[in-house]
């Protein structure tokens, strides 16, 4: 919880430092909508259902869940990656996907993976005529892979009101270097090619984030962009969801005063909850199971932006 400051403040000074922090975590409970391994995921809303994709798992490379509704009944239906990519290693794992369909119906697949023989993480795509797939890799080269990033992972679109399409990701950053930085960079219709410079759009420099900052998505409000991230180290009960707000999609973003998801927030309902996306009043995200480290679960809450602030419920 936000704290007041300082004693003998003035009002409104306080009732600005509240209008900053997140909505109470008591307004609704965590719901368990796959109690198995499903991390990072990334949920779609279509015409015949939602579907939604994580990391690889035992499941499949990138295993893909169908519901017929937010709440459930959530079932993994099969795997959405139908061949390894040319440019990667097969059995290093496809992080984080994220799925958008582009303006001629096709779905287009992100993910990263270790880059052919020994490279970092880079991101690439993959399509499909169906949103569940499977999808076929795009090309002989990844999309994304910087070498001064030290690895690019994380893959997110966003669709702005104005319909450009942007590409967000995470540059790992390093240790000798400058710490993680989530990075926006616009693609083109088709949503395969990137188009101009890339964005910086934060950085981690919070003690509190460890050097980590990951995970991004991008929710457009009425006067606001609203980025949510993860940070601190996933494998941490510390880890947790962020946001941090701007007037345009330039930047500068603005982060909130205090996590908006978070295993203490949430109760110790949720052990590190991240990986969170946010589609159609729902904020989805993953969560370790059992009090172990061994498979995170899919979970929902509701959300909400009153006065452009995100708020649970």
């Amino acid at each position: 919880m936000c704290s007041l400051r300082r004693a003998g403040a003035a009002l409104a000074a306080v009732l600005l430092s509240l209008a900053h922090c997140p909505a109470a975590s008591a307004a609704s409970a965590p719901q368990l909508l796959l109690g198995q391994d499903f991390p990072d995921p990334d949920v779609v809303k279509t015409g015949s259902g939602y579907f939604a994709f994580s990391t690889t798992t035992g499941s499949g490379k990138i295993p893909v869940a169908s519901a017929p509704a937010p709440e459930g009944p959530w079932r993994i239906v099969g795997d959405a990656l139908a061949s390894v990519p040319k440019w990667a290693k097969p059995d290093g794992g496809f992080w984080a996907p994220d799925v958008t369909e582009t303006a001629n119906g096709n779905f287009v697949l992100y993910f990263a993976a270790n880059r052919l023989p020994n490279g970092p993480m880079c991101i690439g795509t993959a399509t499909s005529a169906q949103p569940a797939g499977p999808y076929q890799p795009d090309g002989d080269q990844p999309l994304v892979c910087v070498p001064a990033d030290e690895g690019d992972i994380d893959p997110q679109t966003f669709l702005d009101s104005d319909g450009a399409r942007y590409l967000l990701y995470k540059g790992n950053g390093a240790a000798s270097g400058p710490p993680a930085a989530i990075w926006s960079q616009k693609l083109s219709p088709d949503g395969r090619t990137l188009s101009g410079p890339r964005t910086e759009l934060l950085r981690a420099d919070l003690a509190s984030e460890k050097n980590v900052v990951e995970a991004p998505a991008m929710v457009r409000t009425p006067s606001r962009y609203v980025l949510f991230y993860s940070a601190d180290t996933f494998q941490s009960s510390g880890y947790h969801t962020g946001y941090a707000t701007a007037p345009t999609l330039a930047g500068t973003f603005v982060k909130a005063d205090a996590p908006f998801l978070s295993t203490e927030r949430l109760g110790g309902a949720v052990d590190g909850p991240g990986g969170a996306d946010v589609v159609d009043g729902n904020i989805y995200f993953h969560g370790w199971l059992n009090g172990g480290r061994q498979a995170r679960g899919l979970y929902r809450m509701p959300i909400s932006f009153p006065g452009d602030v995100p708020q649970l419920g």
